[in-house]
């Protein structure tokens, strides 16, 4: 265990009070079953593994363990050997070994097929174990022409981990091989000692390749796997074959398997940039996506083509129709991607026949059963959406066909639909006059309160001649129904009461009612009479009675959609005084918007609504109702309904235009190194080159080593009086954490069986635990361990350092916790309102922290915030003009694992000139949660400190 060489095997939970004692093993070993045998050698491993390796059982084992017949029994001893201590104090190797060689010996010799394949396949754990593997090397040369192919197949990969450590032991075993190759019928053994050739005799292998040239298309998919392999590492040199590699990789782009197709696009454009070869490629990852029916597999070979077309975009105009009839798959998460790259894809060109084939798949979603129905129909109007606003020339031609969707009862697509069209009419003056029009005709159908609000705003800024003012009334008359809205309730209600009044012979009659207890909403009882009873149900029926759309959302007690349409109104009324001298036309309008107003306050306070009518909703319809009153004043207040609340939203969507791009922005500095690909000797199209894939994957190629930040993330461990000092350097890498451990002895003896024991506290996970090592007096130590990071939560590693002292007595440090940061994995990001809002609503876990800090400026507090917790901020700096004391922004960040992070501000600057609120943090885990949260209350406690 010492030898810092050794494998690290997987820590196994072991409750030490469990484990029977060295001589109780013993004794099970030498009187037990098979089965019995067998319980105490995985007992025996399991405590072997965790460090308590009991030497003294090496000899029982192989006394009654090794003669048994039993392959289960077999297979144990093989895990055995291999975690077993095979060497004494002094470094040489045990005499017991002898008799474990001499068994290997025989199991190789096996007449049973199975267990010769089964210890063959032993050796290649045992590779670094030269003294063990020496005598072996004959009988696994001739293993090689045994009949069965299961120990032909072991024997090449044995003499392949033994020749990559040992090449001294098989010095002929290229040629060897070479031969074995030749004269190889079995498919898998072909492919094995292909791969053996690859590693280490590339000449040979490319040699094979050559010979068998005209039958790789029909070879086995495991060796055209393999030779694909050996073709990406030949063209990294100057190969003089490459035009017949190329070839070589077109025709296995039509092989059966769809593994091979797919490393054979991805290598062929590795080879060539040619624009056929491109395509090729391309067209193989559709049909791929296509054809396979793993949804995670299809997302992954949509990643690949998406890279490519970043690469090539030009070459993909002509399959964006392909990359269209992926959305024939059912998973959502498919269609989102391949939607996503449609519409990269999409130019002036073929515009129009992709936005034809969106609005096709819209009606088939009305028409036809599809899973997620409606958020892939809110898809679809989203990517509407983009084409639109992206390409002028389609918009005419969808905007008309998604205003029909205004009345689905799926809310979020018809509300995407009234973003759309608001930002269409805003974009683009020409059409707004037919938009307006068949906005008004749809008035009828909507039955959102939301998508009301957006359409009344869309009419009261954008009608601008007198007979649409006129008809946009006529209609909004017909979905409120009667007026005023009281006085025909309660008509309604006094004629249902009048219906069943009594008779005058049946009232002399009347019966006193009867009363009965009733429990209210507050858990309090009350009286209810059969009287009381009756008349709450004919009101009830009175209010569920059929009404018109509009009339129904304020009964409801929707009064924002009632104050929005007072706005409105207002608006229309105010634009139609300057385009008419038509004063008795304007006067009537007037007195009808002033009725349909006092109408929706005067409902609001009555007993028809489900709640009141609130304090905001009315006081603006009431200045809405003194704005008309004043017609002729014209006061400032006639600017700020006519052109102030347009401005703001073209302002608005400049803003976010703005922001989208600066998301997309790449910054090149002036000094950056300018690279050729046509004077470079590397693979054509980096992106695929796989070494430097394994670089990014592994973080190797972000690393920039900066020796003072390396001192700012140094934790120390232990103090400086205890006989060990330790300190670790915690560095991360993606989802890696890598500590680096020097221990220091500083004590006069040496410890002996010294190990490092951490634990993790958290979603972290140990990988693999350190070796136990020996430090010589005031010597140094170092040691690496690593833990993985599944979720972006902080964790926290602590543990001790236990070892042996001069009498052998047990001693131990306690180190100090350390705590992995989160900003770690959180960066900043960019949303849009919508999906900030979609978001906030769907997750679940929220974290309310209260502002406590000694600053006096909301912004600043903003900046501070930001920087502490590494979000973005959402809400523009337009809308946090200006010496306000009250400040409320949006926040937004994601983590290195996709998790949203989303956080509102909602602060007060206070007559004492402190800061007071909340900020509250949401997420779909609870973990981010609750680590933002910490991460806030951290940074106002350190601000706290610093200010006193």
């Amino acid at each position: 265990m010492s030898n810092p060489e050794a494998a690290c095997y997987t820590v196994v939970n072991e409750d030490s009070s469990e484990l029977p004692s060295t001589q109780d093993l013993r004794t099970a070993l030498q009187k037990g079953s098979d089965e019995v045998k067998i319980d105490t050698l995985r007992k025996i491993i399991v405590s072997t593994i965790n460090g308590n390796s009991q030497p003294g059982l090496l000899m029982p084992v192989i006394q009654y363990c090794m003669p048994s017949r039993s392959k289960h029994l077999k297979k144990l001893l093989h895990f055995y050997w291999e975690v077993c201590p095979k060497y004494d104090d002094n470094g040489k190797l045990k005499q017991e070994m002898i008799l474990v060689v001499n068994a290997i010996r025989n199991d190789l010799q096996h007449p049973n097929e199975y267990i010769r394949g089964a210890t063959l396949r032993f050796l290649q754990k045992i590779s670094k174990e030269q003294e063990l593997l020496e005598p072996l090397i004959p009988i696994c040369r001739s293993c090689l022409e045994h009949r069965h192919s299961y120990v032909r197949k072991n024997a090449v990969f044995a003499v392949y981990t033994i020749y990559r450590e040992f090449e001294h032991l098989i010095p002929d075993a290229p040629e060897l091989i070479q031969t074995f190759l030749a004269a190889e019928n079995d498919a898998t053994c072909k492919r094995n000692a292909f791969v053996f050739l690859a590693n280490c005799a590339m000449p040979k292998a490319v040699e094979y390749v050559l010979q068998v040239y005209d039958q790789i298309s029909s070879l086995d998919e495991l060796l055209q796997l393999a030779i694909i392999d050996v073709i990406r590492l030949d063209c990294k040199t100057d190969s003089a074959h490459k035009p017949r590699w190329i070839r070589v990789i077109f025709e296995l782009l039509n092989a059966p398997s769809h593994a091979v197709q797919y490393e054979a696009a991805t290598t062929l454009t590795g080879l060539t940039q040619h624009a056929a070869a491109v395509k090729a490629a391309a067209s193989t990852f559709i049909n791929l996506v296509a054809k396979e029916s793993d949804n995670n597999v299809k997302l992954i070979v949509l990643d690949r083509l998406d890279t490519l077309r970043s690469k090539h975009g030009h070459v993909f105009d002509s399959l964006i129709m392909d990359v269209l009839q992926i959305l024939s798959s059912a998973d959502i998460e498919v269609r989102r991607k391949a939607i996503s790259i449609a519409l990269s894809m999409t130019s002036s060109r073929n515009v129009e026949e992709v936005v034809l084939f969106f609005k096709k798949q819209l009606q088939k979603t009305q028409e036809e059963e599809y899973e997620k129905a409606p958020e892939y129909r809110q898809l679809l109007i989203q990517s509407i959406h983009v084409c639109a606003v992206k390409f002028s020339e389609v918009a005419a031609s969808v905007v008309h066909a998604l205003i029909e969707f205004l009345g689905d009862s799926n809310n979020p697509s018809a509300l995407d639909v009234v973003a759309f069209v608001r930002e269409v009419v805003e974009k683009f003056p020409p059409l707004r006059a037919s938009i307006t029009e068949r906005l008004i005709q749809a008035l009828h159908e909507i039955k959102s309160g939301k998508v009301y609000r957006g359409v009344l705003w869309i009419l009261g800024e954008y009608l601008e001649s007198a007979p649409e003012i006129f008809e946009a009334f006529h209609e909004v008359r017909k979905v409120l129904g009667e007026l005023p809205i009281l006085a025909s309730e309660q008509r309604l209600l006094d004629e249902a009461n009048g219906e069943d009044e009594p008779k005058p012979e049946e009232s002399e009659k009347k019966e006193i009612p009867t009363s009965k207890p009733k429990v209210l909403a507050d858990g309090t009882y009350a009286t209810e009479t059969a009287f009381t009873s009756t008349s709450t149900a004919k009101l009830e029926a009175v209010k569920a009675a059929a009404k018109p759309p509009l009339r129904t959302l304020i009964l409801g007690g929707d009064f924002f959609t009632g104050s929005v349409l007072a706005s409105a109104l207002t608006k229309l009324i105010l634009r139609l005084a300057d385009l008419s001298k038509d004063a008795q036309k304007i006067n009537s309008l007037r007195a009808e918007a002033m009725l349909i107003m006092t109408s929706i306050i005067r409902v609001g306070q009555s007993k028809f609504v489900s709640t009141p009518i609130d304090e905001d909703s009315h006081e603006r319809i009431l200045n809405c109702i003194q704005t008309l009153s004043d017609l002729e004043d014209k006061p400032a207040v006639h600017d700020v309904f006519l052109s102030d609340t347009k401005a703001a939203y073209s302002k608005m969507i400049v803003a976010q235009e703005k922001a989208l791009e600066a998301t997309k922005e790449t910054i090149v500095q002036v000094d950056d190194l300018l690279t050729f690909r046509q004077f470079s000797k590397k693979a054509a199209d980096d992106v695929l080159d796989y070494d430097e894939d394994v670089g990014r994957a592994t973080g190797a190629a972000d690393v920039h080593e900066d020796f003072i930040s390396n001192l700012s993330r140094i934790s120390q461990l232990t103090g400086f009086s205890d006989p060990i000092y330790a300190e670790a350097y915690v560095k991360v890498h993606g989802f890696d954490i890598m500590l680096d451990v020097l221990l220091v002895n500083q004590t006069s003896d040496t410890l002996q069986n010294l190990c490092l024991d951490f634990a993790t506290l958290g979603d972290l996970k140990l990988v693999e635990r350190p070796a136990v090592f020996t430090i010589a007096p005031h010597g140094f130590q170092s040691i690496k361990a690593t833990i993985k990071v599944s979720s972006t939560e902080t964790g926290v590693i602590f543990g001790s350092i236990l070892w042996e002292g001069p009498n052998l007595s047990e001693q131990a440090v306690i180190l100090n916790d350390i705590h992995i940061d989160i900003m770690d994995y959180i960066k900043p990001a960019y949303c849009t309102e919508a999906q900030f809002r979609s978001m906030w609503t769907e997750f679940e876990w929220e974290n309310r922290v209260n502002v406590a800090t000694p600053m006096s400026d909301p912004r600043e507090y903003l900046k501070h915030i930001m920087k502490s917790t590494n979000m973005a901020c959402l809400t523009p700096e337009g809308a946090m003009a200006g010496d306000s004391d009250f400040l409320s922004a949006n926040l937004y960040a994601r983590s290195l694992f996709g998790e949203d992070a989303l956080a509102n501000l909602s602060i007060e600057r206070t007559e004492a000139g402190t800061i007071t609120g909340h900020v509250r943090i949401r997420s779909k885990t609870q973990g981010i949660a609750l680590s933002l949260g910490d991460r806030i209350t951290m940074a106002q406690k350190v601000d706290s400190k610093a200010k006193s």
